[in-house]
């Protein structure tokens, strides 16, 4: 969390310093992969180009790789108000009515990405129970990105809940949210 937000109140506070660290080492962890997906799509091509040789299992791997990092890294993007935002109509409200928006929105959020965590977890234990792979000759387990995508939704939800449980000052500054940093 950063300095700016107001304290989560008691046992929350803990829940938010654990949840923060897991952002902080998730989001390293996911660059990390989109650096490891560029290493893996430029050896393809490599190999295209100067051997004539064709492999399925690059495209597939750095697609998992993307999966990973976008799913992982989106409680971090949130815990940094990251994600895009329309102000056009925030700046126009008053303080009060915006607060209301901007909760009303968490809200929203939260009751989304929970029903999208619910059913990643469905999907995910399905792929899993059926061993469900891709159609390719390489044929990696689908589970793998599903997991991703499930534990990243369900850290993007404990995100936003932590958001909107944390108690709102009352005039909550609009400078520098512009372009999606509020």
């Amino acid at each position: 969390m950063r300095a700016a937000e107001p304290a989560l109140p008691g046992p929350l506070r803990w829940a938010g310093a654990l949840l923060a660290w897991t952002n902080r080492v998730i989001a390293t962890v996911a660059a990390v992969a989109v650096v490891a997906a560029g290493i893996v799509m430029t050896e393809e091509a490599m190999v295209r180009y100067f051997l004539r040789q064709a492999a399925d299992w690059q495209d597939e791997t750095a697609i998992f790789l993307l999966v990973g990092a976008t799913f992982l890294s989106a409680a971090y993007v949130q815990s940094r108000r990251g994600h895009v935002a329309i102000e056009a109509v925030g700046g126009l409200l008053p303080p009060g009515v915006e607060r209301i928006r901007r909760r009303v929105a968490d809200l929203i959020s939260f009751l989304f990405c929970g029903f999208f965590s619910w059913k990643s977890w469905v999907l995910c234990h399905e792929a899993w129970v059926e061993g469900y792979a891709t159609f390719s000759s390489w044929a990696p387990p689908l589970w793998i990105p599903y997991l991703a995508m499930s534990v990243g939704m369900t850290l993007l939800t404990l995100q936003i809940a932590l958001q909107l449980l944390a108690p709102q000052p009352a005039d909550a500054p609009m400078e520098g949210r512009a372009h999606g940093h509020g």
